[in-house]
């Protein structure tokens, strides 16, 4: 064979031959008469009422009792949703019914599969919830008309959960997320059971994968718990699943390890028996663990459970549509019968299909019968569409005076933005020990904000030197389980804050952004009352992170915010560290909001005394008169810093160009509210064009050094008044390397030198003195700037005395 090595590979191991013994470790339970047989009489009419209701949500604009035989015109023209998930999560709910009639437990009911809208507004409207919230849904015959007539149509409820659905905390359109919203929505709240559905389409993201560790940061003896229930009908969109290709052994040693009590529902002749002996044993199961924590004797790395619930895909749909299987195959995801308008044969089965649900008998005249009622809870704080704790839980944080923590400004002073920022942060914490958490992506220590570990500590009771400890701080390294979990926390009545590396905090932008969505629309409903902010504070930015190198310069999470509607975005730069402790603690008391605070972890000078920060903050910018020629009067060229270091480069310039050509007139100001930039009226923030006028002067060059993208600031400014070319803008170029700070700012135009270049080139224009010396002075600005980049690569090290305080005496 020509000197040819062949190898033998062993085969593959055949997952159907793993030990038997795995599956010692699936939790069995006796399923018999665990319902009586009114109980399951009136399950099971619940649920084929709730079925029909979601089933023809999809289907029909007209008829919608089915009262007649259908037509073409009773028929929507676009036929929008996904029945695929729907009956399985019209049984969760059904049992959580009964659970909860039975227990009176608090719970939340948290849907990964959004899209099975259906399903959930089915419900609701049985509860009577969605009467309660909105009335033109009232539980009667006109009310379940208007629901089914306007699903997925102009003026109706649309395919997705969103804010407009009563009991939620979770979109679910884009899929991943349910499983971290659910873990930080039962944080410190000791009596709440969240039951989270997982699709099995959903159990292949990332995000849940990381998220079923979760419960690892969970202390039963302050919080509640999550049951989750991972939906497996076996298809997505057009294929097979992974986890409906997994058999009971390879599911059963999957969630073993990953530390759950495994128990597989899937007895679907006795689907209802199998699943409320299920639901009642995990719910057994959590108050035992719960128990043992809140008398002294917590159970250590407790056995949670978790429920694999498996039932076909479309479960009780058509069987077949053209000879092609329907139920229990992919075509069930979305609608079954796609041409039922036009094709009398799909017509005809729609008709036996929910005609097989009997409605004349379930919704009488369009009320639920008593079958179906028996099963919801008495109560309506106990209804899932009525819990509070979704829509109406916010508690304010007591604050404090952040005035007391200011740093006093000695000529020199320096202060790590995060450092003074983290001692604040641990009064927050002292202050409010059941409402105030970090979710950190294992950068806090990092990052410098660890005085808030100084009492609390994290909460990682998986570590023995953490657990039972009561910490504020949640550590994963998982940026999506974060936000997930800062999501949840948030929408249910508290407050957070997600601390990152710039370069990494863009991992949960579009989570983000389905958040944001959320939110707005939250604010579009009258009966949803406002919720805490979500605050990030980025650190570890581009400007300083030379020393780790290009992969960590990126700041696109400002754009990402930039891009949200107006009434939700929010960006601050504080230039120092009493304008930071002035934004954080005005974030923490917002409301509604996503605010992002951008900021340096390294040790800058304090431009500002407490007062004069407040002052500043409160008004967004305004001109620096200490750095300016006669503190800003008729100024030749005005100088903007937006961002800690770029500032500094600003300040810089304005003392060299002090040295150099004296007779240029400097007007230097500090934007700290991003969003002030904007033309009038296009931001609640957005300076009105007299006061942005005053600032920024009518017709005098004006250059940015912006801590982002220029064209964030091209986009942000466009529409502004009298504008015209008197504006450069310098920012992150997508230049850098494991290099120096000050050759980061050479490396994309942002240094000294390159600010007083442009300062001597537009203050030219108007300044006949200046215009003599132009040539000259850039001439030497190049020089000075290409000795100091031969001094930082001969030397590995900036110039001495490079970032020493500018000096205007």
């Amino acid at each position: 064979m020509g000197g040819q090595v062949i190898f033998e590979a062993n085969p593959p191991p055949d997952p159907s031959q793993l030990p038997d013994e795995i599956l010692d470790f699936r939790v069995q339970l006796n399923t018999k008469n665990v319902l009586t047989d009114d109980e399951l009489r009136c399950v099971r009419a619940y649920r084929a009422a709730a079925d029909y209701i979601a089933a023809a949500m999809i289907f029909l604009k007209e008829n919608t009792l089915v009262e007649r035989d259908i037509r073409a015109e009773d028929i929507k023209p676009r036929l929008l949703g996904h029945w695929g998930t729907c009956p399985g999560l019209v049984l969760v709910y059904a049992h959580a019914n009964r659970l909860i009639r039975k227990t009176k437990q608090d719970m939340l009911y948290i849907v990964g599969p959004g899209h099975g809208a259906p399903a959930i507004l089915a419900a609701l409207w049985l509860e009577g919830s969605l009467g309660t919230f909105w009335p033109d849904y009232a539980r009667n015959k006109e009310g379940l008309a208007k629901l089914i007539s306007g699903f997925s149509s102009p003026g109706g409820f649309p395919s997705h959960i969103n804010a407009q659905t009563p009991g939620s905390i979770h979109e679910g359109g884009e899929l991943g997320y349910a499983l971290g919203v659910a873990f930080g929505a039962v944080m410190d709240k000791p009596d709440l059971v969240a039951l989270c559905v997982v699709g099995d389409g959903e159990a292949e993201t990332g995000p849940t994968a990381t998220a079923w560790h979760g419960y690892k940061y969970i202390d039963p003896a302050e919080s509640g718990a999550v049951l989750p229930i991972v939906h497996v009908n076996g298809f997505k969109i057009s294929e097979r699943t992974i986890y409906g290709c997994m058999d009971d052994k390879e599911i059963t040693a999957l969630f073993t390890g990953y530390g759950y009590q495994v128990r597989i529902v899937e007895d679907l002749d006795n689907i209802d028996q199998d699943l409320a002996a299920s639901m009642e044993w995990a719910l057994g199961e959590i108050h035992k663990i719960q128990k043992a924590a809140r008398s002294g004797n917590p159970i250590v790395k407790p056995r949670w459970p978790v429920l694999i619930m498996r039932t076909p895909k479309g479960w009780g749909g058509p069987k077949k549509v053209h000879g092609e299987i329907v139920e229990g195959s992919f075509h069930a995801h979305q609608v079954p019968l796609m041409d039922a308008k036009k094709d009398p044969e799909e017509r005809a089965q729609l008709q036996q299909w929910l005609s097989s649900y009997n409605p004349h008998k379930l919704l009488a005249d369009g009320e639920p019968n008593e079958d179906i009622l028996s099963v919801i809870p008495e109560e309506d704080h106990l209804k899932l569409g009525q819990r509070k704790e979704s829509y109406a839980s916010y508690e304010p944080l007591d604050v404090p005076d952040w005035l007391a923590s200011g740093i006093p400004v000695e000529k020199g002073t320096e202060a790590s933005c995060m450092k003074v920022i983290g001692e604040f942060l641990h009064e927050v914490v002292k202050r409010n020990p059941k409402s105030f958490r970090i979710f950190s992506p294992d950068e806090l220590v990092s990052n410098k904000l660890d005085a808030v570990l100084r009492d609390s500590g994290r909460n990682f009771q998986w570590d023995v030197a953490s657990r039972a400890q009561g910490g504020r701080v949640v550590e994963i390294l998982s940026e999506h389980t974060c936000q997930g979990m800062l999501q949840g926390y948030t929408l249910t009545g508290r407050t957070g804050l997600f601390p990152s590396y710039e370069a990494f905090l863009g991992i949960v932008h579009t989570m983000m952004v389905q958040y944001s969505k959320f939110v707005k629309m939250a604010h579009e409903t009258t009966w949803r009352q406002p919720c805490g902010s979500l605050n990030y504070v980025e650190t570890s930015t581009w400007a300083r992170q030379e020393h780790n190198g290009f992969s960590h310069q990126n700041p696109s999470f400002i754009g990402a915010i930039i891009n949200l509607k107006p009434a939700l975005a929010r960006v601050y730069l504080p230039p120092d560290a009493n304008c930071f402790l002035s934004t954080v603690a005005h974030c923490l008391r917002a409301k509604d909001y996503i605010n992002l605070m951008v900021g340096s972890k390294q040790p800058t000078p304090v431009w500002l005394s407490p007062e004069e920060a407040n002052r500043h903050c409160i008004a967004g910018a305004s001109v620096w008169r200490f750095a300016s020629v006669d503190e800003g009067v008729r100024p030749d060229v005005v100088l903007v810093g937006i961002g800690v270091e770029v500032t500094f480069e600003v300040i810089a310039a304005a003392a060299l160009l002090r040295k150099l050509i004296p007779e240029l007139r400097v007007r230097v100001v500090n934007v700290t509210d991003l969003m002030i930039l904007g033309p009038s009226g296009t931001h609640p923030h957005s300076l009105v064009d007299t006061d942005w006028l005053n600032l920024f002067t009518k017709d005098r060059p004006i250059h940015f050094n912006y801590h982002g993208y220029p064209q964030e600031l091209r986009g942000l400014l466009f529409g502004r008044l009298n504008l015209g070319d008197r504006v450069t803008i310098e920012g992150y170029r997508e230049e850098g390397t494991t290099t120096s700070a000050l050759d980061m700012m050479l490396q994309n135009h942002t240094s000294r030198y390159h600010v007083a270049e442009s300062a001597v080139r537009g203050g030219s224009l108007f300044n006949e003195r200046v215009q003599v010396r132009s040539h000259e002075i850039i001439s030497e600005l190049r020089h000075l700037a290409q000795k100091d980049k031969e001094y930082i690569y001969e030397h590995g090290a900036d110039p001495e005395g490079t970032f020493d305080v500018p000096k205007f005496d």
